[in-house]
């Protein structure tokens, strides 16, 4: 998790909201990511999106068999969606997302038994650390009344 908070320390440089993740097999690193909204003018340039392209094109392959994904948030529908189509066998997120994570807060995409895949959760590593980030942040811009 450690390197899924650097990756969001990098979206915080860009100017976008912190949230990092990376991929996992094996014990090494295949895929990183850390959001790109603002940068890419992208809305699905989320962090757990492109950690999960890198990782396919590490394997080879777009079933992700035997890696694991660390992500500082929980994920939205989006990344939720796109990690049980990749059949992510395991995701561990630091922090919940009381306005819209998907992975068990809000909805619960991950776990669903009406779909063909479910991805096994666990989150609370480096919680309080990701949830400040993400704080100061959205604090910084309401300090210079952006939002």
């Amino acid at each position: 998790m450690r390197h899924a908070l650097d990756e969001a320390d990098k979206a915080l440089l860009a100017g976008d909201v912190p949230i990092g993740a990376i991929a996992v097999r094996e014990g090494a690193i295949i895929g990183r990511g850390y959001n790109r909204r603002e940068a890419d003018t992208d809305p699905t340039a989320h962090a757990e999106m492109l950690a999960i392209r890198e990782a396919a094109q590490a394997v080879g392959f777009w079933r992700l068999e035997g890696v694991t994904l660390y992500c500082t948030l929980e994920p939205c529908c989006m990344c939720a969606g796109a990690m049980v189509l990749a059949r992510l066998p395991r995701l561990i997120f630091a922090t919940t997302d009381p306005k819209a994570g998907a992975g068990g807060s809000v909805f619960n995409l991950l776990e669903n038994p009406l779909l063909n895949h479910r991805v096994d959760v666990a989150h609370g590593l480096f919680a309080e650390e990701a949830a400040e980030q993400i704080r100061a942040f959205f604090r910084g811009l309401r300090a210079d009344g952006q939002k």
